[in-house]
């Protein structure tokens, strides 16, 4: 995270933050047909589960499961996703589910 947190040009973090804003693929969520697993973070500042939006829209995805985890040492708000701990036990439980193909 130092290493990281480093090099992060402010620019650079606050047009993520931004283009997130006006994200929205909600209209197609039915026409997705891959297995699908969302992952948030309790203290995610970008997309905060108090918003609900996740329990609200992932039912619509055919194939799709979503994943709360808790504030721990292995989360880092909107950056969850860098520390391979709780993402990487749910993402691998999640591959396990999968059908062979």
């Amino acid at each position: 995270m130092a290493r990281r947190a480093a090099s992060l040009d402010a620019n650079d973090a606050l047009y993520a933050f931004d283009a997130s804003r006006e994200y929205d693929p909600s209209k197609d969520l039915e026409k997705i047909a891959a297995p699908v697993l969302a992952i948030n973070s309790a203290d995610d500042q970008v997309n905060p589960p108090e918003l609900g939006l996740m329990e609200k829209l992932m039912p619509r995805v055919k194939h799709g499961k979503y994943v709360l985890i808790s504030i721990s040492d292995e989360t880092r708000g909107a950056w969850h996703a860098l520390p391979a701990g709780g993402v990487g036990r749910v993402s691998g439980a999640f591959l396990k589910e999968l059908p062979a193909r």
